[in-house]
């Protein structure tokens, strides 16, 4: 992330993304698969750093080993043809994206900081100051409910931002600077969509 200045002198959080290039290594169809698709690829490296099912896949069509596939499901897959590069050029100054991305993981984290309980009081002879306190009934119904707020592991999964906005194109290094923050760490492998907006 960085930020960048307008005209009049208001700074912009943006975070700038590396696109691809990418390549569309298979085109799924109704009459084929059943719905309509494409994979693409990202990232070429070794054979030796593939499996041979990957690889015989991407060979079959004369794509180079690449370490990343990832579907999506589209109206119209026609207008793709195996083996297309697809980068910036696909995007405009002013579009809205949804980019999904795993988040940072924080570890086994405490009800205050994962779920933001209140703590306990923390005078007159209290000893409860970040336990959870009383999770469930007695005798009635005897067991704690599933998906009941306690401590757990916190961050590391998948979400999705939306309604971020392109500022900036640089075609030459295919880069997307993008107002707002994306999921993860710096380095983090992203997938970005259009927005659906209505």
């Amino acid at each position: 992330m960085t930020q960048i200045f307008t005209e009049v002198g208001d700074a912009i959080p943006v975070t700038i993304i590396k696109v691809g290039p990418c390549q569309v290594t298979n085109i799924k169809s109704v009459a084929t698969h059943g719905y309509n698709a494409i994979q693409i690829g990202y990232q070429e490296i070794s054979k030796t750093k593939i499996n041979k099912p990957q690889l015989g896949h991407l060979e079959k069509i004369s794509i180079r080993p690449l370490k990343y596939l990832k579907e999506y499901k589209l109206s119209d897959p026609k207008s793709f043809k195996l083996g297309q590069i697809i980068n910036t050029k696909d995007f405009r100054e002013g579009q809205f994206i949804d980019i999904t991305g795993k988040s940072i993981g924080k570890g086994f984290a405490g009800n205050q900081k994962r779920n933001h309980f209140r703590r306990g009081p923390m005078t007159h002879g209290s000893k409860n100051h970040r336990e959870p306190g009383s999770i469930g009934q007695s005798t009635t119904p005897g067991r704690v409910f599933p998906g009941k707020k306690m401590a757990g592991r916190l961050g590391g999964t998948q979400i999705t931002i939306s309604n971020l906005k392109i500022l900036k194109i640089d075609e030459d290094e295919n880069l997307l600077i993008v107002k707002g923050s994306v999921p993860g760490k710096p380095g983090n492998l992203l997938s970005i969509k259009t927005t659906k907006r209505l």
